[in-house]
């Protein structure tokens, strides 16, 4: 999202929302591994409109910090007696202690939501203020926001998964991307295309084991599970895992991958001569095509993913932040007040999506988790001139209604990557076997991990 070499790599270290179905259980029902079973303190009761009053807010530096700066003064102008201290911050470096300690607390702010799930017990509990948007915001957002059935996070972005594609390669190669339905098209395509170039290898796959395991959360998530279930019992073991898995198998031993990492130098070469033409990823790939990528500009394309069963979803989360209040917040209402004005209120969300300073044609790397805000026929950001005047706005907004709900993500998610993330770059390097990967990783996890937390 923000514009650098390495767009959103900061807000991902940890920003996982990624791919977690509690099965047989409904978003509000799950409980999240290591809560503290302590009281949550609840915040009820709203403002009214002619509130007055000091509210410090946090957010990240950046381009995205100047797009809320922006949806924030029309917050202003509908509440002139509140004063908002829009700070930016390293909310990655302070947020997790300043909760613990208390001292030096904003009233609300920005966050990763697989974090928001270890800290609710320094969070203020916003289900009451949530329910009369409960109905029409996405059961993902609301789940991993979700901690022994009471919501901790305020839901913002939701990160569909779609699969980005050269046009013209697709095209020259005789493939039609309308009949790219399931993942077993999508190898069939990658064998056209390698016919087509021999050098090709048409499909990405990430180097990077953090990003290569959140993009594995997010086709686990089409299949609607995840790493754990809803009581943290590790869940890798199963069919759904295999799928993917021997997928990713077959695609490297046929020479049908390019493994390289995201959108850095030997990436970008082989997006750009035409080795790699089919990316499936997130909503937030469409930086690529605006920022980085010169040569191919305009030839760039989206639609939904494929489904891994015939019917089955088309898309999954890849990363995700919501907004919290913290318990000991001087203001709390007040930052519900913004929160709620930037999530569920018009002209808030379509400040921060809209066409503005930052981002002339819109925010167009992720949409929002509230569904009045998400109409297909009414786009908050316009169409993209970088994927050749294509809507992204209908494709993303019909991936994301498709995305399943999920379980709270785990504290120690991001840690578990130094065990199946390395595996599954083995795996993709030819060295380790699916049940390799699963075995290995499960046991780790569950030793290391889950029996120490």
């Amino acid at each position: 999202m923000p514009r650098s070499s390495v767009p959103r790599r900061s807000v991902l270290r940890g920003a996982l929302g990624a791919g977690a179905l509690a099965v047989g259980t409904g978003p509000l029902a799950a409980c999240a591994p290591g809560s503290s079973g302590a009281e949550p303190r609840k915040l009820t009761g709203t403002p009214s409109a002619s509130a007055k009053g000091e509210v410090t807010i946090w957010n990240r530096s950046g381009d995205l910090f100047k797009v809320f700066d922006a949806a924030i003064d029309k917050f202003r102008k509908a509440h002139p007696e509140v004063k908002v201290n829009h700070q930016a911050v390293d909310i990655d470096a302070k947020l997790a202690n300043t909760l613990i300690t208390g001292a030096d607390l904003p009233d609300g702010s920005f966050w990763d939501d697989a974090k928001i799930g270890s800290q609710a017990e320094h969070l203020y509990d916003l289900t009451d203020l949530i329910e009369p948007y409960r109905k029409e915001t996405s059961p993902y957002k609301l789940s991993v926001n979700t901690v022994d059935g009471r919501i901790y996070g305020v839901p913002w972005d939701l990160d569909p998964g779609l699969l980005w594609y050269r046009e013209d390669l697709l095209e020259d190669a005789g493939v039609d991307p309308a009949n790219l339905a399931t993942y077993d098209d999508l190898l069939d395509a990658a064998r056209a295309l390698k016919e087509k170039n021999p050098k090709a290898g048409p499909i990405h796959m990430d180097k990077d084991p953090f990003l290569g395991q959140l993009w594995l959360e997010m086709l686990a998530n089409q299949q609607g599970t995840s790493l754990t279930d809803a009581q943290g019992k590790v869940r890798l073991d199963s069919k759904e895992y295999r799928t993917i898995l021997t997928w990713m198998r077959s695609a490297v031993h046929e020479g049908l991958v390019t493994h390289a990492e995201y959108l850095k130098q030997a990436d970008l070469a082989a997006l750009e001569d035409g080795r790699q033409a089919l990316v499936p990823w997130a909503v937030w790939w469409s930086f690529a095509p605006q920022q980085l990528l010169k040569k191919t500009k305009g030839k760039w394309r989206a639609i939904q993913l494929p489904a891994w069963t015939a019917g089955g979803a088309r898309s999954g989360a890849m990363g995700g932040s919501s907004f919290i209040i913290p318990a000991k917040a001087k203001n709390p209402q007040l930052a519900w007040l913004l929160y709620e004005f930037l999530c569920f209120k018009q002209p808030g969300y379509s400040a921060v999506y809209g066409p503005g300073s930052v981002y002339p044609g819109g925010l167009n790397t992720s949409v929002p988790s509230y569904t009045p805000a998400r109409k297909a026929d009414k786009p908050l950001f316009k169409p993209v001139q970088a994927l050749g005047g294509q809507d992204l706005w209908k494709i993303a907004v019909d991936a994301a209604a498709t995305i399943p709900a999920a379980a709270p993500i785990p504290a120690w998610w991001s840690k578990s990557v130094d065990y199946l993330g390395n595996n599954l770059q083995r795996l993709m390097e030819g060295s380790m076997t699916p049940d390799d990967v699963i075995d290995d990783s499960t046991r780790k996890i569950q030793r290391n991990l889950v029996d120490r937390a």
